[in-house]
């Protein structure tokens, strides 16, 4: 099923100030809540739906890729993309920012309820950004590309646990008895306020570890290179950013890892330039291939192409082939190849070439005489770019 627009499900316009997105995105939270809408499927899909809305359109980053390719330039293909992946601790964890009650969850401050707030911390890994070079034969088809990457990963010795192998070095927290939050009631002369914070002796974890492991000191990861495989899909560009999940820096002790942000580079093309999802070529032909006409060779990114140059063919004018261009990452579009003639006049001439061209200087048929048929310069322009 195609995902919605992300305006769409939170009830704004692509003019929304981050203060209405986030006024939004919280009467959202509110209706839909599961605590609310307890066994009801459908108000937990629209929770998680307007959380993945939120979390793109409250990042200025985010949002502008949304804005410039919708939900293709967010990227994804098939590696968990840009918030599929999110479970209720992701959601909770944003509650921070929108209720202002360090996350968790919010029904359980507001009502002073037992709820389905979130006991203990989920420690989450760093993400990584690389940048990935592709040729323009490479953005035609997508490629996996294979790279090697230093990292955190989880210990080799205790798994990442952070406690020494064997041990069984866990012992639940003595502060918050394993919730991981602690609570506090105050009075003032609004009534009682219940206040939930994270449990500063094991920050949030709700245990804590007696026996750490000697090869990490307890912290759960190392550091060391790995290889991960890198699905690119076709038609992406220069600055596009995709995101692989899961692949960034492992977190402290079994938590959840970050993400791996692939930043998109083009490698310059000796033949083409890029322009959209159409290509460029610039083609020089002689005067006389100009005025007799002649067959040439187009270099592609598959090979190559053979066009006609007809008889009188004018400087300036565009050829375009249908369909050799570039695949659109939204769509099943796909470019041309537009190639620009250039009839290359001769700098060094022999005295016998001269003498020739002085005799064809008083010929009618040499003196420019444009036609309704030539276009100038603006026309052609006007035209390209419609």
């Amino acid at each position: 099923m195609a995902k919605r627009d992300f305006y769409e499900v939170l009830g704004v316009s692509k003019s929304a100030s981050e203060s209405e997105i986030k006024k939004a995105y919280r009467q959202m939270a509110l209706k839909y809540h599961p605590d609310k809408n307890p066994d009801d499927k459908e108000a937990e899909e629209k929770f998680k739906e307007a959380a993945e809305a939120y979390e793109v359109l409250s990042s200025p980053e985010k949002k502008s890729r949304y804005d410039q390719y919708g939900h293709a330039g967010m990227g994804g293909a098939g590696n968990g993309g840009y918030g599929g992946g999110m479970n209720m601790d992701d959601i909770f964890s944003q509650f921070g920012d929108i209720f202002g009650n360090g996350g968790g969850n919010p029904f359980e401050s507001f009502f002073g309820g037992g709820g389905r707030g979130r006991s203990r911390t989920v420690n989450r890994g760093s993400n990584l950004r690389i940048k990935v070079k592709l040729t323009l034969e490479e953005v035609l088809n997508g490629v996996e590309k294979k790279i090697k990457v230093n990292k955190a990963i989880s210990c080799n010795t205790c798994g990442g646990s952070g406690a020494q192998a064997g041990s069984g070095s866990f012992n639940t927290c003595g502060t918050c008895k394993g919730a991981g939050q602690v609570k506090r009631v105050t009075s003032s002369f609004l009534g009682q306020m219940q206040t939930i914070t994270t449990c500063p002796t094991c920050n949030g974890e709700g245990q804590t570890i007696v026996n750490k492991c000697k090869a990490c000191t307890g912290i759960g990861t190392q550091q060391s290179e790995e290889v991960i495989s890198i699905q690119i899909p076709a038609g992406v560009a220069e600055g596009m950013q995709l995101n692989v999940q899961g692949k960034g820096n492992a977190a402290e002790r079994g938590g959840i890892p970050g993400d791996l942000l692939v930043i998109i580079e083009e490698v310059e093309h000796p033949n083409l330039v890029r322009d959209g999802d159409h290509l460029i070529h610039d083609l020089y032909i002689s005067f006389i291939d100009a005025t007799l006409g002649t067959s040439v060779e187009i270099p592609t990114l598959d090979g190559k192409a053979k066009i006609k140059i007809d008889a009188g063919t004018q400087g300036g004018k565009v050829l375009r082939l249908k369909g050799k261009g570039l695949p659109s990452v939204n769509s099943h579009y796909k470019g041309d190849i537009l190639v620009n003639i250039n009839v290359w006049t001769p700098q060094q001439l022999s005295s016998e070439e001269k003498k020739t061209l002085e005799k064809l200087r008083e010929s009618e048929n040499f003196k420019p005489n444009p036609g309704k048929g030539d276009k100038s310069f603006f026309e052609r322009m006007k035209e390209y770019f419609h």
